[in-house]
């Protein structure tokens, strides 16, 4: 029997996977990697190492994820080490628990492996810290990608009036809407928001306004996903400590 490490490869830079990570990926017989984790990071794997893409296209996500539960399980039963690669961390909004009771239920061993979740990391990168002692003592991590067909289970009530800053996952679709739903349970409609396209690598963009205006700008400057979406007080300390637009990294990259 082989074993299974369900790896966060972080949010984007290369430079942000975890120690543990890069060994997973670099003792790997099998990798099955995402479509937002850097292509970077498959430089580290070994040279007969099979490498399997197994990103989630629109309309297919069950397809494709049922897909995963059975290359984890073929390959893991040949004696094989796999390595799920997975951007940001596998138990955030990543599916990582389901694959996990997959190899449960079969019977195969496996490691979780935390990564740097862009919740966090973006904003960062961004110069926006997601807690400030005075402007934001709680934050959330939210999904903005409402499940095709389903009700809407976010309790937009309790994360308006309860949370003072709000990182919101897979949502410029659905920006009006959450922008709505958050002004109708009386969030302050000047409550600063932030919009980090690809947050944490080279192709960074931020752009900020307020919930009643950012719909507007987002539209105007073309943004798309993948972003986070940061809602709170928070938000204002960007004009003060952003840095990664204004700095090349000294540090050089990883190296086997």
């Amino acid at each position: 029997m082989g074993k299974v490490y369900i790896v966060g490869a972080g949010p984007g830079s290369v430079d942000l996977i975890t120690v543990k990570g890069l060994k997973c990926i670099q003792k790997a017989d099998v990798i099955l990697y995402d479509r937002l984790v850097n292509s970077e990071l498959l430089e580290f794997a070994k040279p007969n190492a099979e490498l399997i893409f197994v990103g989630k296209l629109p309309k297919l996500h069950g397809v494709i994820q049922d897909r995963i539960h059975r290359l984890l399980v073929e390959h893991a039963s040949q004696g094989k080490v796999v390595t799920r690669l997975k951007g940001g961390d596998p138990f955030v909004f990543g599916r990582g628990a389901e694959e996990a009771e997959v190899l449960v239920e079969a019977g195969i061993p496996f490691e979780i492996v935390p990564g740097v979740t862009s919740g966090v990391a973006a904003p960062a990168y961004a110069g926006i810290p997601v807690t400030h002692r005075d402007l934001g003592s709680s934050f959330a991590l939210v999904t903005g990608h409402m499940r095709e067909g389903k009700d809407d289970a976010i309790n937009w009530k309790g994360l308006a009036e309860s949370v003072d800053t709000l990182a919101i996952y897979m949502g410029v679709g659905n920006l009006p809407y959450i922008t709505e739903q958050l002004m109708k349970y009386n969030r302050n409609p000047k409550t600063p928001v932030a919009l980090i396209h690809w947050g944490t690598t080279e192709h960074q963009k931020t752009i900020t306004g307020t919930l009643e205006t950012i719909v507007e700008i987002a539209k105007n400057e073309e943004i798309q996903n993948p972003s986070m979406i940061l809602v709170g007080e928070v938000v204002k300390m960007r004009e003060k400590i952003a840095w990664y637009e204004k700095t090349t990294d000294s540090l050089q990259k990883i190296s086997v």
